[in-house]
């Protein structure tokens, strides 16, 4: 119970940014700021691909519709992390603690998650990409912020993820509709791309009527 605001703040984290998140708390741990911080997390490959993917994330997040592929491939990833950090967090391998954790990471990650794909489908319906920029700095120094408070003070932290959850799914059922509207517009425009195609590719194999049958 004394790890449960930590793990769910995590899982929170872990749906907008994992590996920051497994960096973050690596870093802590290493330096000896954090005693919660598990030694998995600290090993130094562990902290080399969090870093790596880190930077990786930091370019793909903000370009207009890569992010939103980055995020597709992320719907297994981040909750499958807050879970992972969440147990490693709570100890104890195998026990029920440790499972009861995984749950709370994993299901608080996908719900973040949720919220952040949805939301950056939301801005791509826009042409411009400084929304992007903007929207992703918020989000990797949000979680910055939220998980450095959250080593000193882990219930309050908590409750600042629950209310920004709260938020982002409130604000995720507004924008569902746009969302809508946009896959809609898009899926329109490949269609009419493809009927376009098939259109030309008739007309090249149709006879050329130049009067080459007349005698």
């Amino acid at each position: 119970m004394s790890v449960l605001p930590l793990v769910f703040t995590s899982g929170w984290a872990s749906g907008i940014n994992a590996y920051a998140v497994v960096l973050l708390l690596g870093v802590f741990g290493a330096t000896g700021i954090s005693d919660e911080v598990p030694a998995s997390l600290q090993r130094t490959d562990v902290l080399i691909a969090a870093g790596v993917l880190f930077l990786c994330e930091a370019v793909a997040d903000k370009i207009p519709y890569v992010d939103s592929v980055w995020d597709s491939v992320h719907t297994v990833i981040r909750p499958i992390a807050g879970a992972v950090v969440a147990a490693l967090l709570a100890g104890e391998s195998g026990s029920l603690p440790e499972l009861a954790a995984a749950a709370v990471g994993g299901s608080t990650a996908l719900l973040s998650h949720l919220v952040k794909a949805g939301t950056r489908m939301a801005i791509n319906t826009s042409p411009e990409p400084f929304s992007n920029i903007g929207m992703s700095i918020a989000e990797d120094l949000g979680v910055a912020g939220i998980i450095t408070f959250a080593i000193f003070n882990p219930e309050v932290a908590a409750i600042i993820a629950a209310v920004l959850l709260v938020l982002g799914l409130v604000i995720l059922g507004f924008l569902a509709h746009r969302i809508r509207r946009f896959l809609r517009r898009r899926a329109q425009r490949r269609e009419e791309k493809t009927l376009a195609a098939a259109e030309a590719r008739t007309r090249a194999r149709a006879p050329s009527g130049d009067g080459s049958e007349h005698f």
